[in-house]
């Protein structure tokens, strides 16, 4: 049995590389979210959360037509010496941050929820500053929702097909991850390479739920 690792491999960078950036551009996403009464907070709310309920092959077609020679910000890449993004692993990435988005914010924005006002406080009257409040009280006390978001949204993006499928088509060695050589492997009827993909891809979901629960139990128990 010959079985090609390059997309393994492949989708372990992309997932890897989205979860930091969602990390990086979600947590202030999530704490905004927490601490704002600004009018604006439930469309931006909607707007983070939309990937849960949109198709993925529809979003992936306006990613598509947005990042693409004629978009506005294919034009801008294009005018800045970058190229375009569609069909290359840069472009998976921008897909799968912007898929995987609501992954990450919503358990991220429960923690900050359940932290409640009293501590951040009680450091604002020790003179604490708001950058201080944030890295100091926040973020440690909401570590358990950051891992349990990190851990969704990298198994979420390891899982991807149709937003994939859209934006980065089937390019060996640069699009073409893990869901699209299972479904390359069930096209050529190669039922024993589509079997040992498919049967890792369940196992490492039976884990990532494992985690989740066994994170949330100790969390219940602090």
């Amino acid at each position: 049995m010959n079985l090609d690792l390059e997309p393994l491999w492949l989708t372990l960078k992309l997932a890897t590389i989205t979860t930091l950036v969602l990390l990086l551009v979600g947590t202030p996403i999530a704490w905004w979210l927490s601490q704002t009464r600004s009018r604006m907070k439930q469309v931006v709310a909607t707007l983070v959360a939309l990937p849960l309920v949109l198709p993925p092959t529809v979003l992936g077609f306006y990613l598509l037509l947005l990042l693409g020679p004629a978009g506005p910000v294919g034009q801008l890449t294009d005018a800045l010496g970058l190229g375009t993004l569609p069909f290359t692993f840069a472009g998976l990435v921008v897909g799968s941050v912007i898929y995987s988005m609501p992954f990450l914010v919503q358990p991220v924005y429960n923690a900050f929820e359940a932290i409640g006002g009293r501590p951040l406080e009680v450091a604002a009257t020790l003179r604490a500053s708001p950058v201080e409040r944030f890295f100091n009280i926040a973020l440690p006390l909401a570590l358990p929702g950051l891992l349990s978001g990190a851990i969704l949204a990298f198994a979420h993006t390891v899982g991807e097909f149709g937003v994939i499928l859209m934006i980065g088509g089937n390019i060996p060695g640069e699009t073409k991850v893990l869901s699209i050589a299972i479904y390359d492997h069930v096209e050529s009827l190669e039922w024993t390479q589509a079997h040992w993909l498919a049967g890792g891809m369940v196992l490492f979901s039976f884990l990532v739920v494992l985690a989740i629960n066994v994170l949330g139990q100790r969390m219940r128990k602090v």
